[in-house]
């Protein structure tokens, strides 16, 4: 199995990271960043960028979605959509249909 070749790189606030990718986050920063609580705690780095991207920071914004709208978003994957359900069930909400 062949191993892919990782960079060094610098973020913007100094913290020194590999990265194999052309991706230009920082996961020191990422891991900063991740909430504590709430249900954008729940997704990966990717999933939470996609929803913050589209201004969407809380369960009532996300229900003004569908499942289908939420799945186009670059970094959403089909593994978000089950704890993003759980979230908003757990709040009386719903995707939209």
């Amino acid at each position: 199995m062949a191993t892919s070749k990782k960079d060094s790189r610098t973020c913007d606030k100094g913290h020194q990271y590999y990265k194999s990718s052309d991706c230009p986050s920082c996961p020191i920063c990422e891991k900063e960043r991740k909430p504590d609580s709430g249900f954008l705690s729940l997704l990966s780095a990717p999933a939470r960028r996609a929803l913050e991207h589209h201004g969407i920071t809380s369960l009532q914004q996300l229900s003004q979605y569908s499942e289908k709208e939420i799945l186009q978003f670059h970094g959403m994957g089909p593994a978000s959509l089950p704890k993003l359900r759980t979230a908003l069930e757990k709040e009386g909400l719903s995707f939209k249909n």
